[in-house]
């Protein structure tokens, strides 16, 4: 059952213009302001209201039973409710803090927890009531666990043992889905089981929330941060609440935060609207922060648009922007490689901003995505939205640009000239070493070709208690030797957010981009005067990149740059590669000024998604140098 943007997902694997006025207090501040939270009060209906129809709108949920996308899922919860609830106990939840492994708990986790929402499916499906005792019981499952927080986000176990409630990606997520289930069957479902949802939804949720604006005790460090988990939390949150708190007022307080500081992951991504985790986060954090907006946006009647307002449409194009070529994107930073941005939140944002992916919105529009275990996020972009509002632009999609350019995060995408054969496109990366899910990658890139990348960025790891600690950067795939980028004087890059790329020439053309980056502040080394990495993308004949570095250093010391790549490879002569096999692979010419390189190559021993194992093709110059230069120039070999 399709979840792309579910939080297991996501860690198995991180100015708004609207028709109201923003809140002038400052992010960081505690508290929100009473007359913003009157103002919205009288936006908001009496009665809460979740997403997506009940199941008393039967002509909407006959819709759903006759979609070809849904066929399966009353068969799929047939055959579920056969099969006991996974048990989660107190020995697997403390895996994490034994072993630092975070995929145990959460996958027996996600059974667990995706049973309810494929039995409410199946029931607002049939409206038979033969699906509501595996319900009730999955929601008396649920509500019996210790916490709802991944062991991963309890490190000091503070709320297994009882002493917190601290609100995560996990617990924001079940809130909402608990709330809109209990929207969605109303009546259907026992005043017993409806009371023990309010019930741990208070305790567990809107207690901890209330309290942590109010007073910032507990302190939910979310709230005043710019990565994914503000506006997944806020999002859940906030849900949550819409769906089932009786008092206006008090549900207008938490739209009222949630405009207050959401601004905070606004401010995460620069002026551009380049995402720096990567397409996959993207997709989970803007992803949550779109059902958010949306939620809101219903709510309200549409007065309140949180995504409204060029700042936001900036953002929301980093998916169509991204692409080196058809189904090609980066795998910078925590991203695996492979990602793409999804379906679903694509076609609501091109229809909602005028993009005209027509094939996209035919796939991802309304029930066309199919059935989902975010019961809110088939309930917001299932069924007519803002979004579905807004009619089908006419005429052809846009041709995509020759390349794209985020100048603030000093990224480029290179694609190949119209009807070039083969398609060959590279990214290349400047942007600095303190990102959110930050590698140490100044100066990184790879290659796309057809529709495979000969060289690679690797991506991301496996998380465990090792990526998210003080021992981060001990992984040869997000330190800077699992990176196509130098290595000086034995040195590699440092981490801190004046290890950056300075931008020092771009020229772009039809025939060819040019990109020149001093890199020399990413690296702690003091002989160290001059290292600029010079990046020439080629379009003619059959394209090519050209990547050249000079370094000058106060004395002579050891000097290399590496390629990284998944692929076979093997070296023609001294000074080429074969890198890739068949119509996917590059030949690689290297040259060298200032004395002789050798070649070492070392496979990255690391855990990977999929399993793969990176290899280090390094680039060394035999002897210590006070200036030198090494080329490489990248082109297909077919």
């Amino acid at each position: 059952m399709r979840s792309p943007l579910h939080p297991l997902v996501a860690t198995v694997l991180g100015t708004v213009a609207g028709l109201t006025a923003i809140p002038a207090a400052p992010a960081g501040a505690v508290g929100v302001d009473d007359a913003r939270v009157r103002q919205l009060a009288a936006m908001l209906p009496e009665a809460p209201r979740g997403v997506g129809p009940t199941i008393e709108d039967r002509e909407a949920w006959g819709a759903v039973a006759r979609s070809p996308a849904f066929k399966d899922v009353v068969p799929r919860a047939e055959k579920l409710m056969a099969k006991p609830i996974p048990e989660l106990t107190d020995e697997l939840y403390l895996d994490f803090s034994r072993t630092g492994n975070r995929g145990r708990y959460q996958r027996v986790l996600w059974a667990r927890h995706s049973r309810m929402p494929q039995f409410v499916l199946a029931e607002c499906i049939e409206n038979r009531g033969r699906f509501l005792p595996a319900i009730e019981t999955a929601i008396r499952a649920i509500s019996s666990e210790k916490t709802w927080t991944y062991p991963a986000h309890d490190r000091d176990l503070r709320n297994f043992s009882g002493r917190v409630r601290d609100i995560d990606l996990a617990v924001a997520n079940e809130s909402w889905n608990l709330a809109t289930a209990d929207y969605w069957l109303a009546d259907k479902l026992s005043g017993e089981v409806r009371k023990l949802i309010r019930d741990q939804l208070e305790q567990r949720t809107f207690g901890p929330f209330e309290a942590s604006v109010k007073t910032g005790k507990p302190r939910h460090w979310w709230l005043t941060h710019t990565n994914n988990w503000t506006a997944v939390c806020l999002a859940g949150v906030n849900g949550a609440a819409l769906a089932v708190i009786d008092s206006p007022q008090r549900r207008a307080f938490y739209v009222a935060a949630a405009e207050k500081y959401v601004q905070n992951f606004l401010r995460g991504f620069p002026a551009d609207g380049y995402c720096t985790e990567g397409v996959g986060y993207w997709n989970y954090g803007f992803g949550h922060y779109v059902m958010l907006a949306e939620t809101i946006h219903q709510a309200t009647g549409g007065k309140l648009d949180l995504l409204a307002g060029p700042r936001i449409e900036q953002i929301a194009r980093f998916g169509t922007r991204m692409d080196i070529l058809p189904g090609i994107y980066p795998a910078f930073a925590d991203c695996s490689p492979g990602a793409q941005p999804d379906g679903q939140l694509m076609a609501f944002l091109s229809r909602r901003y005028g993009f005209g992916l027509k094939e996209v919105e035919q796939r991802g529009l309304l029930l066309a995505a199919g059935p989902s275990t975010r019961l809110f996020g088939l309930g917001l972009f299932g069924f007519a939205n803002s979004a579905t509002a807004v009619p089908a632009a006419e005429g052809p999609p846009p041709p995509k640009p020759l390349r794209d350019w985020f100048p603030d995060a000093g990224v480029l995408v290179c694609r190949p000239a119209p009807g070039a054969k083969p398609g060959f496109g590279a990214a290349l990366k400047g942007g600095h070493n303190d990102e959110h899910h930050n590698h140490n990658d100044v100066g990184s890139y790879l290659i796309a070709l057809g529709r495979q990348t000969p060289l690679v960025d690797p991506g991301a790891e496996v998380y465990t208690a090792r990526t998210f600690s003080s021992k981060r950067y001990v992984s040869n795939v997000i330190n800077s030797f699992g990176h196509p980028v130098p290595r000086v004087a034995g040195r590699l890059q440092r981490t801190g957010r004046s290890a950056a790329g300075k931008v020092l020439n771009t020229e772009f053309t039809d025939r060819a981009d040019t990109l020149v980056l001093d890199i020399s502040a990413a690296y702690d080394v003091k002989p160290l005067k001059k290292l600029v990495r010079t990046f020439v993308f080629s379009r003619q004949d059959r394209g090519g990149l050209t990547v050249i570095d000079e370094v000058e250093l106060d004395g002579p010391q050891s000097f290399g740059t590496a390629l990284i790549t998944f692929s076979k490879w093997k070296r023609l002569s001294p000074n080429r590669l074969l890198v890739g096999e068949g119509a996917a692979a590059v030949q690689v010419e290297i040259s060298a000024e200032g004395g002789a390189f050798e070649i070492q190559s070392e496979q990255i021993k690391e855990d990977l998604h999929g399993g793969r194992l990176p290899v280090r093709i390094g680039i060394e110059l035999k002897q210590p140098v006070t200036e030198a230069k090494i080329t490489i120039r990248i082109t297909p070999a077919a």
